[in-house]
């Protein structure tokens, strides 16, 4: 390699399917999206293209039937669930399902859309996706909410190994296999003495080519083990950082807990703050939803 030579990162494009109605936080999600810019997210959707959309988020425009005969034809089962939330347990199998539209990327990610995104690229650094297949954001399990695999063969294929995947899939109900069944092909004996379990996973090759790190997306794990929920996020100039950390910056949000507790029943308004704040280089977010930084 020459001396000025540039070397470019490894490419990583999201695939998210997504069907019902945009929630009230899309802005601050595309906002998220559009500071990452040489990331790329693929939406198969019903909702609409937002207006605004980032040049790196594209959109499929699918109804929801013909997204799941998509799917079928894909896998070679019947897989038509009666509501979009059965999407998640196919998460590892989206790499195999739109392998024609990953052919141009190093490393394809699934994901939800109830996160604020910070620097990914100051996470995933070319030097720590050189050494890993998997990258999950939790310590012991798959982090549904953000996972990175490599695209290769061996990676598109991995969720093949879950037990009767072909009949779960099938199955009406949703089993979180996106992190549970998913997660046990990588991280066996989760509940085992720390020592013991990394003892045992020196002899899992799949664990060998993942990476299982707490990023502290949801709750923030202090030095005692303890999970809290941070009372407040910050971006700053396009850093991502919360109260329980101090400076440390994360490379996103997943806000599961307001959404379902603090949030619900709450008026859209009265969470997504002045207008145009998603587009502002700095913001704070809590339980009580977006604000302006105090002067």
């Amino acid at each position: 390699m020459h001396r000025n030579e540039i070397v470019m990162p490894p490419s990583i494009r999201f695939v998210i399917p997504y069907f019902g109605t945009w929630p009230f936080w899309m802005d601050f999600f595309l906002e998220g999206c559009r500071r990452n810019t040489d990331i790329e997210w693929l939406f198969f959707t019903d909702c609409g293209v937002p207006e605004h959309a980032p040049a790196n988020v594209n959109f499929v425009e699918t109804s929801f039937k013909a997204y799941c005969e998509l799917v079928s034809e894909r896998l070679g089962i019947s897989f038509c669930p009666l509501q979009p939330y059965k999407l998640c347990d196919i998460k590892p199998a989206l790499g195999y399902i739109h392998e024609d539209r990953l052919a141009d990327v190093d490393f394809w990610a699934f994901g939800d859309i109830d996160v604020i995104y910070g620097d990914l690229r100051q996470y995933f650094t070319a030097e720590r996706l050189a050494a890993k297949d998997l990258f999950a954001t939790h310590a012991r399990r798959i982090s549904g909410h953000l996972c990175l695999l490599r695209n290769t063969r061996l990676m598109r294929e991995a969720f093949m190994r879950i037990p009767n995947w072909q009949q779960r899939y099938a199955d009406q109900a949703h089993q979180t296999l996106d992190e549970g069944a998913f997660s046990r092909l990588f991280v066996r004996h989760k509940n085992w003495p720390e020592s013991l379990r990394l003892f045992a996973a020196r002899f899992n090759s799949w664990n060998r080519r993942s990476e299982f790190v707490e990023s502290h997306s949801t709750f923030t794990i202090l030095p005692d083990g303890e999970r809290v929920v941070p009372l407040r996020w910050s971006l700053r100039q396009g850093r991502l950082t919360n109260s329980e950390l101090g400076d440390q910056e994360l490379p996103y949000l997943h806000f599961l807990v307001w959404k379902n507790q603090s949030w619900k029943g709450r008026a859209p308004d009265s969470l997504r703050g002045p207008e145009g704040l998603a587009e502002a280089d700095s913001w704070d977010v809590t339980e009580a939803g977006w604000q302006r930084v105090a002067e």
